[in-house]
């Protein structure tokens, strides 16, 4: 079940005009989380009406940064883990 902000990015590109398929690719395959779909649509708040070309180059980039995010984390914890290691052994 998409979320709201899924479905209000869904909403939204449509109403400016984009084609239905592709609206539901951004919206749904890959803008399906909240932390996406609201990053999206501040891009689409901010920038009145950008080309296909614009609005996929930005969907790559918050995906980036969001991979980005979670290897931070998953290394993060890693360390924290190592780090337990090395205060009490195994």
């Amino acid at each position: 079940m998409a979320s709201e902000r899924t479905d209000e990015l869904y909403k939204v590109l449509l109403d400016r005009g984009y084609p239905k398929e592709f609206c539901a690719e951004i919206a749904y395959k890959n803008m399906n989380t909240d932390y996406t779909a609201t990053r999206m649509l501040g891009y689409l708040y901010r920038v009145s009406n950008p080309r296909i070309e614009d609005l996929v180059d930005e969907m790559l980039a918050i995906l980036s940064d969001r991979d980005a995010i979670i290897q931070k984390k998953e290394m993060e914890h890693a360390q924290a883990v190592i780090n337990e290691i090395y205060r009490n052994g195994l």
